[in-house]
């Protein structure tokens, strides 16, 4: 390799430029000319991407290579005329799916909805119940009953008690994750609790991700001082589904993949037809009603 070149982690894309890490130092770039003409459908450079950069007399960079991802956390782009995948966070080791027990009512359906991208994805999750304290273990315990019995991990924590704190900062140590959830949860409690300030840098973050056509989209891993990343994704009303076809939607929920060749009809929905082995399963109380509301509504196309 060239002594003026090095390989880092991307951190943060604004208004062009990428600041890149590499050994304990940050240098800002830009894309070189000749990669931006392989730009055909998917982002070019996201954060999270490992890349090779030439270092420049003033301590800037040039982007001269992007290394294959291993995952990607994405999106089909809004507002365009051509289908667009967005990558938000490139290389994701997990994802964080954080809901509170109360004060919002957790909506389940929104849950059901992270849980595809991630299956979609193949990201691994940990679904992150927070603010215990204010049903008690038992009762968040029933709320998220049905995900542990398939076998997603939950932790329940509460940030106002300091409740599994501890056990959410081992999630994130050494791993970079992407942080997703509906406003109110805590998400920024909860990091405020392992890193002062961090919840406030993540508040200031997403708020420079505004929406309009003059807006500086500011996109940002957040360095945990003891090892690993993470990054605020945005909500899932603007997370639509890439390259998903309403046939293959039950692939993504874990208690229906195994039922679907025992329907009569292999075209089957799942809603009207006879002979449907998902609908006999939600009879016979073997997958929930609630898990099926959530697929029929996503299979329609209702995201309410």
């Amino acid at each position: 390799m060239n002594p003026n070149e090095r390989t880092g982690l991307v951190t943060r894309l604004q208004a062009g430029f990428y600041t890149v890490r590499a050994d304990l130092a940050e240098y800002t770039c830009r894309i070189r000319g000749k990669l931006k003409k392989e730009m055909q459908n998917s982002t070019l450079v996201a954060v999270g991407d490992q890349v090779r950069f030439s270092v420049l007399p003033d301590r800037s960079g040039v982007i001269e290579e992007i290394f294959p991802r291993k995952k990607e956390f994405y999106r089909l782009s809004p507002g365009t005329l051509r289908e667009f995948k967005q990558v938000l966070l490139a290389n994701p080791e997990q994802v964080l799916l954080v809901f509170a027990c109360a004060e919002p009512e957790p909506s389940l359906r929104m849950l059901d909805r992270f849980l595809v991208i991630t299956e979609k994805q193949q990201i691994p999750e940990i679904i992150i119940a927070n603010k215990v304290d204010l049903v008690g273990e038992k009762k968040a315990a029933e709320i998220f009953s049905l995900y542990t019995e398939l076998n997603y991990r939950v932790l329940y924590t509460s940030a106002k008690q300091g409740f599994n704190i501890q056990s959410f900062h081992e999630v994130l140590k050494g791993k970079i994750s992407a942080l997703a959830g509906p406003s109110g949860a805590g998400k920024s409690s909860l990091l405020n609790c392992i890193q002062p300030g961090l919840g406030l840098r993540i508040g200031q973050v997403k708020g420079a991700t505004g929406k309009g056509k003059h807006t500086t989209v500011v996109r940002e891993l957040i360095a945990l001082e003891e090892d690993g990343f993470v990054a605020d994704m945005p909500g899932p009303r603007t997370l639509s589904l890439w390259d998903t076809q309403p046939e293959e939607l039950d692939g993504y929920f874990p208690e229906l993949r195994g039922l679907v060749s025992g329907c009569l009809f292999s075209n089957c929905s799942h809603d009207s037809e006879p002979g449907c082995a998902v609908k006999l399963a939600v009879e016979e109380g073997r997958v929930h009603p609630a898990r099926y509301e959530s697929y029929i509504r996503m299979r329609i196309g209702d995201e309410g």
